[in-house]
């Protein structure tokens, strides 16, 4: 589908955690994957970046006020469905995200599960987000986290065991 064509722009910016080969072509799936579940049409761009935490903490403070670590910052470029388009290719631009690959990592061993598998969930997640989606509400969290769980079970990458949900890691 050519008209449907996703574009993924991966930039690496930490050194701490060595990028596992194959991950890339997992993020753009995971991308994808959103996509086709959201039966959003026509060419779309999204930009993902992997920081550190130090990194993804100045990102937090600087565009949300937030002093911390955290795991995955959304960026939407679009509201309500309306988005930037790339002049030059016709994509709509739904945004960026930001991935903490050491909170990634730490968060993985946490859950018991791959590195792969938490880099899959915080993509999903993030991208859930580019497309409007938010989780302050009970019922829109609940929502989020069944297709997000939807997608990694798609992608081969179901859960190992159910998540403990504490507010104070999130």
């Amino acid at each position: 589908m050519a008209d449907n064509k996703i574009r993924v722009v991966i930039t690496n910016k930490q050194k701490t955690v060595k990028i596992p080969t194959g991950i890339r072509m997992l993020v753009r799936r995971c991308c994808n994957a959103v996509l086709q579940l959201e039966k959003f049409e026509g060419p779309a761009e999204i930009s993902v970046t992997f920081t550190d935490n130090k990194g993804i903490k100045e990102l937090n403070k600087q565009y949300r006020n937030k002093d911390i670590e955290t795991d995955v910052l959304s960026f939407p470029m679009g509201e309500n469905g309306v988005y930037d388009t790339d002049m030059e290719t016709g994509a709509k631009i739904l945004g960026d995200v930001v991935i903490s690959m050491e909170k990634a990592r730490d968060q993985a061993e946490l859950f018991g599960h791959s590195l792969q598998r938490e880099v899959g969930y915080l993509t999903a997640h993030s991208v859930l987000h580019l497309l409007g989606y938010d989780h302050m509400e009970n019922l829109e969290k609940v929502r989020m986290r069944e297709k997000e769980e939807l997608i990694m079970e798609q992608l081969g990458l179901p859960a190992s065991s159910s998540y403990i949900v504490d507010d104070a890691l999130i």
